[in-house]
This record gives structure tokens, sequence and C-alpha cells, in this order.
């Protein structure tokens, strides 16, 4: 999960209403896997952010943000995959998108693979094909592409954060790379 900006006249909630309801609901989330596909549909590589975190820790992520109040998932998809890809990236999301998985992350470590020490949280999660040039923006530090291999190597997957590495396996296995 990676923190944005609260900008209220946005559709976002001000820090202390955000804090006030990740103490009291679930936040709904995208998680994105993006992908490079060939000719034939085939993934070829898998992109995987490097970021800081809040703990000064610099770990590979996938695509990740919050679903906005009356924000279709679509729409936050793309928005997401703008903010941390670059506007010229061209995702492929398909008018009404299916998620690959649903991941639940609790700020209890060992419910679920999924930790997110902020909050509750239920993310959608999609592998999506893009087609553009991707230059990594806001937080994220950069982008690296790696073949399906090199993705389910246990180092990359090691540096994923927050259970991360498990919707990884999961898009791998979905993908049947």
């Amino acid at each position: 999960m990676t923190e944005a900006t609260t900008l209220t006249d946005a559709g976002w909630l001000s820090r202390e209403e955000m804090d006030s309801a990740r103490e009291r609901l679930p936040i709904l989330y995208v998680d994105a896997v993006p992908v490079r596909v060939d000719d034939h549909g085939a993934v070829t590589k898998i992109g995987l952010l490097l970021r800081a975190g809040e703990d000064g820790q610099i770990k590979r992520a996938l695509v990740s943000g919050r679903v906005l109040y009356h924000e279709r998932v679509r729409a936050a998809l793309l928005r997401h995959l703008e903010k941390d890809l670059g506007p010229l990236a061209l995702p492929r999301v398909p008018a009404s998108p299916q998620p690959f998985t649903i991941a639940e992350y609790f700020p209890t470590p060992g419910v679920t693979p999924f930790h997110d020490p902020r909050q509750h949280a239920v993310s959608l999660a999609y592998v999506v094909p893009v087609e553009g040039d991707c230059e990594p923006q806001q937080d994220a530090l950069e982008l690296t592409w790696f073949t399906p291999d090199e993705a389910r190597d246990p180092g990359v997957l090691a540096e994923l954060a927050n259970g991360q590495s498990h919707l990884l396996v999961q898009a791998l296995a979905h993908l049947g790379v």
C-alpha cells in the first residue's frame, strides 16, 4: 500500500479524517502488476517499482493505491498506473476489469500473508499490460522489468514488502508463466 496526497477537494479525506477512517473501516485499494506482452499476448516482462518506505527502507513494490469515493475501479487503476509509471505508460485496462485475486491487508501481522501496519485494507489485484514508455513518478524511485523467471527468484520476492510477494506469485500462476 502506498500513501497518497489527501486533498479534500480532490475526493480525499483530510489526514485526520483518513486516520479516523482507517481505525474504523476497511479501505478499498487496487494493486496492479504491470506486464509487457509479445505479439501473441504472452507475458515477457513484469514491472516492479522501487520505493522508499516510511521506515526508510528501499523495497520493491507493485503499483498500488486507494480507490476514491465515487470512483470506478477502472479509473482508480488508470490513475495509479499513470501516477507510478508516468502518463506515457499506455496501460490496457479493459472496460470491465476482473481481479485475479483479492488481498486482505491487516494491521496485525500473521492474519493473512498481507500486512499494512496503518489499516485494514482490501485490495483488488490486477495484471495490466502496458505498451508505452514507463518512467517512475512521484514516490517511485525506479521501475525494473523482470522476466517471469527472474520475478519468481527468491531474492527478488524477498525485496517486496507487506506480502506483495504473494500477490506476484499468484499473478505468475494466474498467467501460467
